[in-house]
């Protein structure tokens, strides 16, 4: 239960992560930092789109583009940016054409980064926790 737990709050952790680097890097896509609940909301739907399109995209390329097949993270990403900001919540706006071109492509490359680097920090600090623990 505690690595599904662990699991959920890296991957929930890694969407915020490139949303907010999209955010301070990409022109056009703003998070409406007034509106914190929205993009709560943002994150977690982002996170459960992208997990549930990369199977489903998956499948579609194999299947009738299978060059496309490397891209499937970005166009998972794609997919649920547009979802997210077509969604009533108000958390995130992506304005301009440049934004819908950078934000996938920044937001796939720090989530694949976040999801690499941070179980990593994760164990590294459980260890040391129980290392400490062990030495008293």
């Amino acid at each position: 239960m505690t690595t599904l737990l662990l699991r959920a709050a890296v991957f929930l952790g890694s969407a915020a992560l490139g949303l907010v680097v999209a955010d301070l890097v990409v022109p056009g896509f703003t998070i409406v930092w007034a509106d914190w609940w929205g993009f709560v909301l943002c994150i977690v739907i982002f996170a459960v789109l992208q997990s549930a399109l990369a199977p489903v995209i998956t499948r579609v390329a194999r299947r009738h583009a299978p060059p496309l097949l490397g891209g499937v993270g970005i166009l998972s990403t794609l997919v649920a940016l547009l979802i997210v900001v077509l969604l009533p919540v108000g958390g995130l706006r992506i304005t301009d054409a440049l934004a819908w071109v950078l934000a996938p492509l920044v937001v796939w490359v720090v989530t694949a980064l976040a999801m690499l680097l941070l179980p990593r920090l994760f164990l590294r600090r459980r260890m040391d926790a129980r290392g400490e623990t062990s030495r008293a």
